[in-house]
């Protein structure tokens, strides 16, 4: 999950509407409903492949949601659950008010101070089809 937020900088409401089939794991993409409903295509770096590929053959539920609740029944996880679960990781490291969007804005930030043009950095959080 937290590999999938930081590599593509999607949106934490992004995330949880994921379904299984939405996941293209040899491709390193997944096409994601934004605000607005608006379909868009994010991709994923090969770490992240790794551990969604590891991630989905551990799971023993038939739910069609990419991520699932720890417990049964395996609801889909909702934002909230997301959010939870990273400020426990985040008491855990000692790191204070972790957050879903700060890997959106890492990334965006990283991409800016390796040079990347602030308005191609708008179109990879924000693509329009």
């Amino acid at each position: 999950m937290i590999d999938l937020l930081a590599s593509t900088g999607m949106r934490v409401g992004e995330l949880v509407k994921l379904n299984i089939e939405d996941i293209g794991i040899e491709n390193r993409e997944c096409v994601v409903f934004g605000k607005g409903n608006k379909e868009r295509p994010v991709y994923f770096d090969a770490r992240t492949k790794i551990h969604l590929k590891n991630y989905l053959e551990s799971r023993q539920d038939t739910n069609k949601a990419l991520f699932v609740s720890l417990q049964k029944p395996y609801n889909r996880l909702e934002i909230s659950g997301v959010e939870i679960r990273l400020r426990n990781l985040g008491k855990k490291l000692g790191i204070n008010k972790v957050h879903p969007h700060k890997f959106r804005r890492t990334l965006a930030t990283k991409a800016i101070d390796k040079g990347m043009p602030i308005e191609q950095v708008q179109r990879l959080l924000f693509r329009k089809n």
